[in-house]
């Protein structure tokens, strides 16, 4: 008698059999693929969600400094700015020029009407009339009193008092005399004259007004400017006043005659930094006998200064800063980011000029995020020209 597995065995059509061995492979062989699929799938979510996290940067293109133009702001002043105050008081009796009008040095330029120092020298004539007339009468009387000594006539004492007398009298002569000459020099100061050649380009008073000497605050009742040559005011940063020399010029513009350049030449400097700005002042002389510029303007003054040892031309959209001072984010050869501190040695505007800190070989990133820090992975794109 045959067992079971055996009558199976003999039973089972081989068709059959066949069959169901390969539904078994075909089952097999599913579980294992989609096992497969979810374990690649899982894969590559990961890697997607790393890329996620690294970011994409640009690379700025650095070069050596070759000493390019700096360019700062300018104030432009006449050479000679002369405000005429009035040294007497008085009304405004009549004015000879306008604003505007050209002048030569001790040129009229106004009178004053002055009552009070009229009577004052009228009061001043007569003290001094005063003071010779009791002169003279005391000089008659001392000499007779000598006279008199001499003769045994009077004491020594009441001679030599009437003697003192006229040394006094001589004395009130001489201070009388003084204040006259004072307020006939104060006289003069009627007339307003121009103390140099030059632009009238202010008038602040008219016909019949007060003008009082001594006023706090009080404006000038003319101006008078030499225009010829002016003085060019420039404050440079402290990091690029090592470069000044006495014979530096620079070249300038102004807003009211684009497309012409002047020059200027370094005349003076304040040899000392501001506190509250860092730069130093400087002072340009520029040549103006045409007179196309004017007084007051403002002026891009532009001037070369030779470049530092070493030092790199980066675009100001590099830099950051933080607690260390200026700082770039650069990316080394395993595209990691790696924080430098650098020195700055001039503000050129779009760009810096950079002393230390950094190397051409060095690769900088461009527009870093503020999140940015060092070794954070990044992925290098294209390079910025």
């Amino acid at each position: 008698m045959l067992d079971q597995p055996d009558i199976l065995r003999h039973s089972m059509p081989p068709r059959l059999k066949f069959w169901g061995i390969a539904a078994i492979c075909i089952a097999g062989a599913i579980a294992i693929g989609g096992t497969a699929i979810r374990l690649y799938n899982e894969r590559a979510a990961a890697n997607w969600a790393l890329d996620q996290d690294v970011r994409t940067v640009q690379l700025v293109k650095l070069s050596a400094m070759k000493g390019g133009a700096l360019i700062l702001p300018g104030d432009v002043q006449s050479w000679t700015n002369a405000p005429i105050y009035a040294r007497v008081s008085g009304y405004l009796k009549r004015w000879y020029v306008d604003i505007g009008t050209p002048v030569k040095a001790g040129q009229l330029l106004a009178e004053l009407e002055t009552p009070d120092l009229d009577g004052q020298v009228a009061q001043g004539k007569a003290d001094l009339g005063t003071a010779l007339a009791n002169q003279k009468l005391s000089a008659v009387t001392a000499k007779r009193w000598d006279s008199l000594l001499a003769q045994g006539a009077v004491a020594r004492q009441d001679a030599d008092a009437k003697d003192s007398d006229l040394a006094a009298k001589t004395a009130i002569v001489a201070s009388a005399r003084a204040n006259v000459a004072r307020l006939e020099a104060m006289e003069s100061f009627k007339r307003l004259v121009a103390p140099v050649a030059g632009i009238v380009t202010t008038r602040a008073v008219d016909v019949g007004a007060l003008v009082l000497v001594g006023t706090p605050g009080a404006t000038p009742l003319f101006t008078v400017s030499d225009q010829k040559k002016l003085r060019i005011y420039v404050r440079l940063p402290q990091t690029d006043s090592a470069a000044l020399s006495p014979s530096m010029t620079a070249t300038f513009t102004v807003p009211e005659l684009p497309g012409r350049e002047f020059t200027a030449t370094l005349a003076a400097n304040a040899n000392a930094v501001a506190s509250a700005s860092g730069t130093q002042l400087l002072q340009f002389q520029a040549d103006n006998a045409e007179g196309l510029i004017r007084p007051g303007s403002y002026a891009e003054v532009r001037f070369t200064l030779p470049p530092g040892k070493n030092a790199l031309h980066v675009p100001a959209t590099a830099l950051m800063f933080r607690d260390q001072g200026p700082v770039v984010a650069t990316v080394d050869d395993s595209n990691h980011v790696r924080i430098k501190v650098i020195s700055i040695r001039r503000d050129l505007g779009t760009a810096v000029e950079v002393g230390s800190g950094l190397s051409l070989k060095d690769r900088v990133i461009d527009n870093p995020p503020d999140a940015i820090r060092d070794g954070d992975p990044v992925r290098v794109g294209e390079t910025e020209s």
